[in-house]
């Protein structure tokens, strides 16, 4: 170990090794704070294999964030040991693993470390646990601390925790770990140059479009190997397309780096560039931490991310692309000065760098909580807040996955995991998928799902896009059976199809599942393909689509949400999917009419008598009295539902003949509310009597609130139906009826009790008398109320009317002999003296009939014109 110091003494990490040794033989956890290319990842681990507390013959545990980082450490510490992975030094990841005997250090991913707690609650034979790359926050790593924690309080003191991390909140972490000391590092620091767009790009551009033009600008500019950021799969592809058509020569080697390649593509993409070449390696987010990709000096972040959001409102999660962190920024753009000076352009200004997120947000608090929910249920334990943790599951995302778990059998009704539930872990995949499996071998279909599965559980093979799963399914038959020229033919990915047999070939042996298959796929209606949609209904119950009327292949699902597949979509015409994959709305810039709706990715059909053979237990027979919204009418039927969905109907008697033939009219009363409420209170029986009434009760609860006046306000009113507008509602049954029987003025004549109907004339008159003799009608709807007179018909008054016992004056539209305003006024006094003048002489050449005196104070005001007072004369 002496030798290996030495040989590693220029590394930063190699000045914080004294101090974290010493905190290490005086705590036992720890928190590790160093900067990418410090050297924590390597050095560390192999330091700790030195100390007195690590007993002959234990094993230290070291959680990686993804199985790229995990091989790749593993690889670099047996380098550094001169020797061969697998035997000091050794990885275990999903598919792949290199352990042996004489294993000390093994390098896990975060799914292998949960399921080592669970099978081995005390980590016997465990010293230390090391969780690197914490910052990250990935659920997982957030809920094997809790347990390592959860551990060493309960079963095993002397356990040792530390957690490395580049970019963290250190202090937050000590405290969670009971006060654990924090060491510092500092790392390598090489100047890298920030280059921001002088202008955002057009929101328009293509992300892949702008990353390939600022590749190009580089390659001419600068010199050395360029790592690009992009935000999956799919940009990196389609970028690699538009840079190699860019001809920038021999010497360029184009490399993608994503999470879902096959582990020789990865590795070979964090190589160096051979001499004389140089390497542009377009990666997601799994290069940004714990990788070294030698050769490196320029950087371009194209500025997004993308991580998996659940909503626990429509039970779905579905992956959401969205600007990164300042502390992710900080990240990649330290990839260009791990050893030598570099640059870094990002693809956005200065000032939008002011604005990101200090630090990304952890899964725990946005990702699908029903993989958690089983984990801790298996753990014993039903409130999260029994572990430690730096953010605690939100309570009601896991009642949601619990109620989920009920659902597919896995916990009982007091949340404790049942014998179902435990055979749902052991098979580490979602729980969904899990319990898939279980029933679909149950039915004789146990190999289909473990296909169905292992498709599930990698990218997606096909190269075109296919929303049916059948086809995915069949050029993964001919790949099992040795066709590979059938599978390619149908757009089968290679790689990937051989990554998708490994695991199927991995579940069907832990279940004891028949792999003998045949080229020839039988398309048969008895085929087991036709039970795709089966099995995908067994592990989405609540994404069970029937299909809406209309042209538009739209559909309802089970859970109560919204779908929709493209007009063209071959399987637009199937009366009921089984949706296993959902994207947002806009995605790939296709909409639907329906914002609400999200777009069908991934489905097969479903036959209608499997759900009755299947789910029959879940069929509810409910009567339900109800407003059917296109009819407008009140409606009773019996219907038997599968969640939200109606399998079958059939009408109840009218709920209106009687109460011995039909439905209790209070349910009756009740849709009848709910159907006005989506109508509306304009279909209601409006007239202008039940307006002016309405408008004058407002008024008053305005200026006198010492009345106690009834809120007429639309929201209070629809709020209140039940109450102020049911006893009236008695045989009524449609918005046609509502018109014809109903008369809202009296029935709002009730909402006043007798001394409010006397103040109401009192203080809101509906009419006000006016110079003339005349009562015009106030209309109450504007404030102030508008009192619209002709104007020969308020000569004399020198004060303008009030009301309100004299608290409101009055908004008075003077009129035209014609009924048209020509002032609009609430100083009649001033309007006598200063504008009437000009009134005047505009008026009394378009109206010469009608008087206009010089002083309208000493004129008699008058509803006649002076040819019809002369006639009276």
């Amino acid at each position: 170990m002496r030798m290996l110091l030495q040989t590693i003494h220029d590394l930063p990490i190699f000045h914080a090794v004294p101090e974290i040794l010493q905190r290490l033989r005086d705590h036992n956890n720890l928190v590790l704070q160093a900067p990418p290319g410090a050297g924590k990842t390597t050095i560390v681990p192999l330091c700790l294999m030195d100390q007195s507390w690590f007993k002959g013959g234990s094993r230290i545990i070291m959680l990686a964030p993804r199985r790229l980082a995990a091989r790749t450490a593993a690889r670099r510490m047996a380098d550094l040991l001169g020797e061969k992975v697998g035997q000091t030094v050794g990885y275990r990841v999903r598919l792949d693993h290199k352990v042996s005997a004489q294993t000390r250090l093994e390098v896990v991913t975060e799914g292998v470390l949960i399921r080592k707690l669970q099978q081995d609650p005390e980590l016997e034979g465990i010293s230390a646990v090391i969780f690197d790359e914490f910052h990250e926050r990935s659920q997982e790593a957030d809920l094997g601390l809790a347990l390592c924690l959860d551990i060493q309080q309960g079963l095993r003191e002397d356990l040792k925790l530390i957690v490395m991390s580049a970019t963290l909140d250190g202090e937050n972490v000590a405290r969670l770990m009971g006060g654990a000391p924090i060491v510092t590092s500092q790392g390598r620091t090489y100047p890298v140059d920030l280059r921001y767009l002088n202008r955002p790009p057009p929101a328009t551009a293509p992300i892949e479009r702008t990353v390939a033009d600022a590749i190009l600008q580089a390659v001419q500019q600068e010199s050395g190997s360029i790592l690009a950021f992009l935000p999956g799969a799919g940009e990196i592809e389609r970028c690699a397309a538009i840079v190699r058509g860019l001809g920038l020569g021999q010497n360029v080697i184009i490399a993608p780096l994503y999470g879902m390649m096959r582990s020789a593509d990865q590795d070979q993409a964090i190589l160096s560039a051979p001499a004389g070449k140089r390497k542009i390696v377009l990666a997601t987010a799994i290069a940004e931490t714990s990788l070294t990709i030698d050769g490196i000096c320029i950087v371009i972040d194209g500025g997004l991310d993308r991580s998996p959001r659940y909503d626990a409102r429509t039970g779905m999660a579905r992956l959401e692309t969205r600007n990164l962190s300042r502390a992710s920024a900080e990240q990649r753009a330290g990839r260009a000065g791990r050893t030598a000076p570099g640059i870094c352009f990002r693809l956005w200004t200065a000032a939008a760098q002011r604005g990101l997120m200090p630090f990304s947000v952890p899964e725990i608090t946005k990702a699908d909580l029903v993989p958690l929910a089983l984990e801790l249920a298996n753990w014993g334990i039903k409130d999260p807040e029994e572990l430690r943790w730096l953010d605690v599951p939100d309570s009601g995302s896991m009642a949601a996955a619990r109620a989920m778990l009920m659902s597919l059998g896995a916990l009982d009704g007091a949340g404790r995991i049942l014998a179902h539930g435990k055979k749902m872990v052991s098979l580490a995949m979602h729980p969904r998928l899990a319990h898939m499996v279980l029933k679909a071998k149950e039915m004789g279909l146990g190999r289909l799902a473990v296909e169905i599965a292992a498709l599930l559980a990698e990218r997606d093979i096909l190269r075109h896009r296919s929303t049916d799963l059948r086809h995915r399914l069949e050029a993964l038959r001919y790949f099992c059976a040795g066709d590979r020229p059938s599978a390619q033919r149908m757009g089968g990915d290679l790689a990937t199809l051989q990554q998708v047999k490994r695991q199927m070939e991995g579940w069907c042996k832990s279940l004891k599942i028949s792999l003998k298959t045949s080229a020839k796929i039988s398309k048969k209606e008895d085929s087991p393909l036709s039970k795709t949609g089966l099995c995908l209904a067994l592990a989405y119950p609540d994404r069970i689509g029937m299909r809406r009327r209309g042209a538009e292949p739209r559909y309802l699902l089970s859970g109560g949400s919204g779908a929709a597949l493209d007009a063209a979509d071959s399987l637009g015409g199937e009366k009921y999917l089984a949706i296993c994959h959902l994207a947002p709305n806009n995605y790939k810039g296709l909409k639907f009419k329906n914002v609400q709706e999200s777009r069908i990715y991934l489905t097969a059909p479903l036959d209608e008598t499997d759900i009755w053979d299947v789910f029959s237990d879940q069929i509810m027979t409910v009567e339900q009295i109800e407003w059917d919204e296109r009819r407008q009418l009140v409606q009773a039927r019996k219907r038997q539902m599968l969640g939200q969905l109606v399998i079958h109907e059939e009408k109840l008697k009218n709920p209106a003949s009687g109460p011995e033939s039909g439905p209790e009219s209070g349910q009756v009363m009740s849709a009848l509310c709910h159907g006005i409420r989506k109508m509306g209170l304009a279909s209601l029986p409006w007239d202008k009597q039940s307006i002016a009434l309405r408008a004058r009760i407002l008024f008053c609860a305005r200026y006198d609130p010492a009345g106690k006046w009834p809120d007429l306000s639309d929201e209070a009113l629809l709020a209140g139906l039940e109450d102020w507008l049911g006893p009236y509602l008695e045989g009524i049954m449609s918005r046609e009826q509502l018109t014809s029987k109903l008369a809202l003025a009296e029935i709002l004549k009730n909402f006043l009790t007798w001394p409010q109907q006397g103040a109401l004339d009192r203080l809101a008159p509906s009419h006000y008398p006016v110079p003339s003799g005349s009562k015009i009608t106030l209309d109450y709807r504007d404030a102030p109320p508008v009192l619209a007179v002709r104007l020969q018909e308020m000569f004399g008054l020198d004060k303008t009317p009030a009301i309100m016992a004299g608290k409101v004056t009055l908004l008075v539209h003077l009129l035209s002999p014609a009924g048209r305003p020509i002032q609009v006024t609430q100083d009649l006094e001033n309007f006598w003296g200063s504008s009437y003048e000009a009134v005047k002489k505009d008026m009394k050449g378009r109206y010469p009939k009608h008087h206009w005196p010089d002083d309208p104070l000493a004129a008699k005001p008058t509803s006649r014109s002076l040819k019809s007072r002369q006639k009276k004369k």
